[in-house]
């Protein structure tokens, strides 16, 4: 049984709040996700949360009385249950019940196939398991895919005492540590090659993945269903004027995201946090597009990072095919075009049928090589010696190879780097 809680107010009480039949769907969506079999599903009003078992005594028993008729093994709560809430509820409705946290790092712990992945995933759910520990646990065990919240008495579950457990968590994020420094030096030599760093954000099932294949040429995994994809993919893509970029794919966000997903997948989301250019991609057709956009800058707010941002942010309206000829927005709005300073720009794409997609590659390309200068080089004699440093210090547009071994080159410089080439190369002459 699934039970989503319909509070009068959303999170932090800024949000503007999701309609019960969205929400309710999503729920519905993310128990599917682990391919488990919804048998009922209701909307219950919460005024005042109760301490002891969230919901009211008359609803407490309401509730148990379907579980009984319907025989339900498991309770799914979409909302936040605290420990002694939890373990109340199981007593008093004799089956598992665990809550939307438990939900969502289940299906984290069903998708993650990288090493890197799975550790993100365990270390959430070993510091939510912190403060569930009920008695003595004495080993680490896991049965299945997920983490063990679907299991019975007995069944999964980390079994281990708090002072093991703590232990095996400072072990991970040692492992996370060197996760960091590998990816923070990656990035360093991208960098150093000219390379810029584009990161796909967006709701889950908004069509990142779909979006990242159809720019990439790729077989990343798509699937229309809640956090098909988790793992951080990362590709080079070619601009339309010949600039090399990465486009990092990045897990999917959704509404009440625990909070231990965003600390412990600080590796991946760090790809977010350095990127040059953000794509907040957006499933334009779904009803809920706007609370979603508002779920997904909730989340780059945690990240110190403004989802409105024009300079760092372009918003991908996907999935346009969907929509009605007359419902569709306009291919290419540009950030200032409706007089709003504070609105990125948007480009409305269909990353299925390919619609938009030259558009959003070349403001890509604008966004990236803004600030940017191109100089053309004479490398004779002596100076061939210095081609390596074109390399590191720029990105080479073309290069001739005359036959009297001289060397001709255009290259293309950020705004940080300007300075160091123009020391290297003093007779560089800037073009355009």
């Amino acid at each position: 049984m699934l039970v989503p809680v319909a509070r009068g107010r959303p999170r932090g009480g800024k949000l503007p709040a999701r309609e019960a039949a969205a929400r309710l769907e999503e729920a519905v969506g993310l128990a599917h996700a682990i391919d488990l079999e919804v048998a009922a599903a209701l909307t219950v009003p919460l005024g005042t949360p109760t301490p002891a078992t969230l919901f009211g005594s008359g609803k407490v028993k309401e509730i148990g009385e379907r579980v009984a008729t319907e025989r339900d093994g498991l309770v799914i709560v979409d909302g936040t249950l605290s420990p002694v809430q939890q373990r109340n509820l199981e007593k008093e409705w004799k089956a598992k019940v665990i809550d939307r946290t438990g939900l969502i790092l289940e299906i984290f712990g069903e998708r993650a196939h990288t090493r890197e992945g799975a550790l993100q995933v365990e270390l959430a759910h070993l510091n939510y398991q912190k403060s569930r520990l009920v008695r003595s646990w004495t080993h680490l065990e896991r049965q299945r895919g997920g983490f063990g919240f679907l299991g019975g008495p007995g069944e999964t579950q980390i079994e281990a005492d708090r002072r093991a457990l703590e232990d095996r968590i400072a072990r991970i994020e040692r492992d996370l540590e060197t996760v960091v420094t590998r990816r923070r030096l990656q990035r360093e030599n991208r960098r150093k090659g000219g390379e810029g760093l584009v990161a796909l954000v967006g709701y889950t099932n908004a069509g990142k993945s779909t979006l990242f294949n159809a720019l990439t040429h790729a077989g990343v995994f798509a699937d229309n269903r809640l956090f098909a994809t988790l793992d951080p993919t990362l590709r080079r893509i070619d601009l339309p004027q010949g600039t090399k970029a990465v486009l990092s794919d990045t897990v999917g966000f959704v509404s009440d995201l625990p909070t231990t997903l965003v600390a412990a997948f600080r590796a991946t989301l760090e790809e977010v946090t350095e990127a040059d250019l953000i794509l907040h991609v957006r499933d334009i057709s779904h009803p809920d597009s706007e609370a979603q956009a508002d779920d997904v800058a909730a989340v780059l707010a945690e990240l110190d990072i403004d989802a409105r941002a024009p300079a760092k942010v372009i918003e991908v309206w996907n999935k346009i095919d969907l929509l009605p000829a007359d419902r569709r927005p306009p291919r290419l709005r540009a950030a200032h075009a409706n007089g709003e300073a504070h609105e990125p720009a948007v480009v409305a794409v269909s990353a299925l049928t390919g619609e938009g997609l030259p558009e959003l590659l070349a403001l890509i390309e604008q966004r990236l090589t803004g600030g940017r200068k191109t100089y053309r080089v004479a490398l004779t004699g002596a100076a061939l010696g210095s081609l390596h440093r074109l390399y590191e210090l720029g990105e080479v547009l073309s290069r001739e190879d005359r036959a009297d071994g001289d060397i001709l080159a255009s290259v293309r410089v950020t705004a940080e780097r300007d300075r160091d080439f123009r020391r290297a190369f003093p007779e560089a002459k800037a073009e355009g």
